[in-house]
């Protein structure tokens, strides 16, 4: 049976350059008709998958208009988390099964929020220049204090969003000797072993903050301009969450002002990012870290992003 469904269908991976060179993706052509493209346009959507029966996407949106042109449809894989682009009402309402995938990249990006960190905290790209432009070459003593570093022992970590990712970056936060405190965007997420606070009184405490929640309703502008003047002077910004959810205006005049020691950020309200940006004029660059959307993408999550997908397909076959 799965052998006869293998056989009829057409897959179609609209945006494979979002993923990188993953080498299991040949696996994906032993379950159909496989085809992929790098990057689709929106005028290019339905042109490419009129007669496809299983389609793949990462950010390419397929609303209604899609599905109507698209008779043959019958699954949509989203290659993340996130389903924001899919119609998902009027894909149930036209029988039109959807799959995401959650759980691939728990280990890259809490690993990722730490090197950002430590980017922030130990300022090792100015110490490497200091090096590389001779400087150290010229010094009397073995060591050098052109900047300071802090210890994250007996720092308080503010976690903003305990769920699987905000969960893992807390055991390694304790690893270091972190305090760790938290807040539910939902309110429903509470969890006894570390200390819940209000969104006011985590900014107020923390040494370090860290955000891992969606953006949705609720948590869209969570962090603005009123919000960074509540982070001691001496505290770090993380946003591992994503873009919209720390206001970008209100983040590079919080910077521009001194009321945070830095900010890193690896997600952005528009990707890529427009020349038109505040946080690209800041007056201090090096009090701010900004990453292309790579957090998640360790060539170990990528794998198994595609495996799940793959999982995903073979069970809607199997139920064919």
């Amino acid at each position: 049976m799965l052998k006869e469904a293998v056989m009829k269908n057409k897959i179609v991976f609209l945006d494979a350059d979002t993923i990188g060179h993953v080498e299991n993706l040949k696996d994906l052509s032993r379950l159909g008709n496989y085809i992929e493209y790098g990057f689709t346009l929106p005028e290019q959507r339905v042109e490419r998958i009129a007669d496809s029966t299983i389609i793949i996407t990462n950010k390419v949106i397929i609303d209604r208009e899609v599905m109507d042109a698209c008779p043959a449809m019958r699954l949509i894989c989203v290659a993340a988390t996130g389903t924001n682009n899919v119609d998902l009402d009027y894909a149930a309402e036209k029988k039109i099964l959807v799959k995401n995938v959650t759980g691939y990249s728990t280990e890259s990006v809490a690993q990722s929020t730490f090197s950002m960190l430590f980017h922030l905290v130990h300022k090792n790209y100015y110490f490497y220049n200091y090096v590389q432009k001779g400087e150290y070459e010229k010094s009397p003593i073995f060591t050098h204090h052109g900047r300071e570093f802090w210890e994250l022992k007996n720092k308080k970590f503010g976690i903003v969003g305990l769920g699987t990712i905000g969960r893992r970056v807390a055991e390694i936060a304790i690893s270091f000797g972190c305090e760790v405190i938290y807040h539910s965007t939902s309110g429903r997420n509470i969890r006894n072993e570390y200390r819940h606070l209000s969104l006011n009184d985590l900014l107020q405490q923390a040494d370090i903050v860290s955000i891992h929640c969606p953006l949705n309703e609720h948590t869209t502008d969570l962090i603005s301009y009123q919000e960074l003047t509540l982070m001691k002077s001496s505290a770090y910004l993380l946003n591992m969450g994503r873009g919209g959810i720390v206001n970008e205006a209100s983040l590079a005049k919080a910077l521009n002002e001194n009321r945070i020691a830095g900010a890193a950020t690896d997600v952005l309200t528009r990707e890529p990012i427009l020349s038109s940006n505040p946080l690209l004029s800041i007056k201090n660059p090096d009090k701010l870290f900004i990453t292309p959307h790579i957090a998640w993408s360790s060539i170990e999550a990528r794998n198994l992003l595609v495996q799940k997908i793959a999982d995903n397909i073979r069970a809607f076959l199997s139920a064919e």
